[in-house]
């Protein structure tokens, strides 16, 4: 009896501490069942995929880097947010300032923002949809708001 209360004591923190978020690296995005946090469509193609995390925030999921870029025009909640988005060729996650963006309206993306993502410019040039579009400053997705993302 004693060894269970000890455990039910202890759960709370157990699931506190699963329910937050973190800040050193991007969260798994569970494509069948994630939803975007802008515009609630499914997270499905993690090529053109971006998400926040914060420490004890639950990470922001977004199925296009467009739909990011709108979230953090109007944030719902203040966090020292990390930025982060999918390489287009690798689906590996890149942080957002590192990333090289285009803009390219040939380019399908699930919210026809055209927004596409690279971890560098090796990895675009490597895409065939790396060939076309025009750069994109870092200022215009994540913009100066809110402070402290990165």
């Amino acid at each position: 009896m004693r060894s269970a209360l000890r455990f039910a004591a202890g759960l709370p923190f157990v699931l506190l501490a699963a329910c937050g978020g973190g800040a050193d690296g991007p969260a798994p995005v569970d494509t069948k069942n994630d939803a975007c946090a802008w515009c609630r469509m499914s997270v499905s193609d993690l090529r053109f995929a971006a998400q926040l995390t914060a420490p004890g925030h639950e990470p922001k999921l977004f199925d296009d880097a467009g739909c990011l870029r709108d979230w953090l025009k109007e944030p719902r909640e203040a966090a020292p947010w990390t930025a982060w988005v999918s390489d287009h060729r690798t689906k590996e996650w890149v942080k957002a300032k590192d990333a090289v963006l285009v803009r390219d309206p040939a380019v399908q993306t699930p919210m026809n923002s055209g927004l596409v993502a690279w971890a560098s410019a090796a990895s675009r040039d490597q895409d065939p949809a790396g060939k076309g579009g025009a750069p994109v400053f870092l200022a215009e997705v994540i913009g100066p708001f809110p402070a402290g993302t990165k």
